[in-house]
């Protein structure tokens, strides 16, 4: 019987081939080398970082802001003795813990008591009234000066909304002389502050008359953003309206004085007209130019939502 190398018999070793290297037994890996691999050639290598603007092509977010009450809804007691002028909130809680503030002919000396605008509120003996809060919302003509009073006799805005309400109201932000559109007027303090603030950034749109024809050039530089008045600003749409190089739309959240007349100076052209189609979510629908109406409910939710 012949020999057979390397023969698959049961219980026998079976043996390298001649022409194969010796068995060598593997290496056992330990954690430290494979730490040590994984260094050296890691799984997702990282990308390297390109080179970014100095600016981002999008409007960066503010933080946002908690959404306003309803300022007409029951309310805390110092903020109702606030709201009727008599004092500050910090000043009002003062009051109340020396036992001067009474609702209904109560004393109330806690902190956090609720009060509507029905209830009967005194300080020291005398009654007190926080105001209804009142919101008009004014399509602007062109001459009239978007504030409540001019010691120099020019006309406002305020005689074109005479009998409106009985309480007595400011327009918000600003809306120059020769500006046309929507301007919104209100005795709502809190409210008034967050839509002029800069940082919540409330949606402006306008439609601009050109004397001269603007260059697409300029509207993308424009978008891409540029100084002015040693100051970034940019534009968040802007483009032809109806395909007519002098009408232009132009969206900006920006609330610098003057700021879409100036950014079209800057380029070279003169604004002939100028106006405020839409104001965060208001718009010009059924506000004839001169007319105001009063602000919806649902749109004084969607402000408070949005401020």
């Amino acid at each position: 019987m012949k020999d057979q190398k390397g023969s698959g018999r049961r219980g026998g070793a079976r043996r390298t081939k001649p022409e194969s290297k010796s068995f060598v037994p593997k290496k056992k890996i330990s954690r430290r080398t494979l730490s040590q691999k994984s260094s050296e050639y890691p799984e997702n290598p990282k990308k390297t970082k390109r080179h970014k603007p100095s600016y981002s092509l999008k409007r960066k977010l503010s933080p946002k802001l908690k959404p306003l009450a309803d300022s007409n809804a029951p309310m805390r007691l110092n903020r109702f003795v606030a709201q009727a002028g008599i004092c500050s909130r910090r000043e009002a809680d003062v009051l109340i813990a020396a036992g001067v503030v009474s609702v209904n002919g109560e004393v109330i000396t806690e902190m956090g008591y609720r009060v509507s605008l029905t209830d009967k509120v005194q300080v020291e003996g005398d009654t007190i009234k926080a105001e209804t809060k009142r919101y008009i919302l004014l399509n602007k003509p062109k001459n009239f000066l978007a504030t409540a009073e001019d010691h120099r006799g020019r006309r406002t805005v305020m005689q074109l909304i005479k009998g409106a309400c009985q309480e007595r109201v400011y327009p918000v932000g600003r809306l120059d002389k020769e500006t046309t559109g929507l301007l919104l007027l209100t005795n709502d303090g809190e409210m008034a502050k967050r839509l002029s603030n800069p940082k919540t950034g409330v949606r402006n749109l306008y439609q601009a008359s050109i004397y001269e024809k603007v260059k697409n050039e300029h509207l993308l530089a424009m978008l891409e953003g540029f100084v002015l008045d040693e100051k970034f600003v940019r534009v968040d749409k802007a483009s032809y309206v109806n395909e007519d190089p002098r009408q232009i739309g132009i969206e900006i959240h920006s609330s610098r004085n003057r700021i879409v007349r100036r950014i079209f100076e800057h380029f070279g052209y003169r604004v002939t007209k100028l106006d405020r189609v839409v104001f965060c979510c208001l718009t010009k629908k059924n506000v004839p130019r001169g007319d105001w109406r009063h602000v919806t409910e649902q749109e004084l939710n969607i402000l408070r939502m949005t401020t």
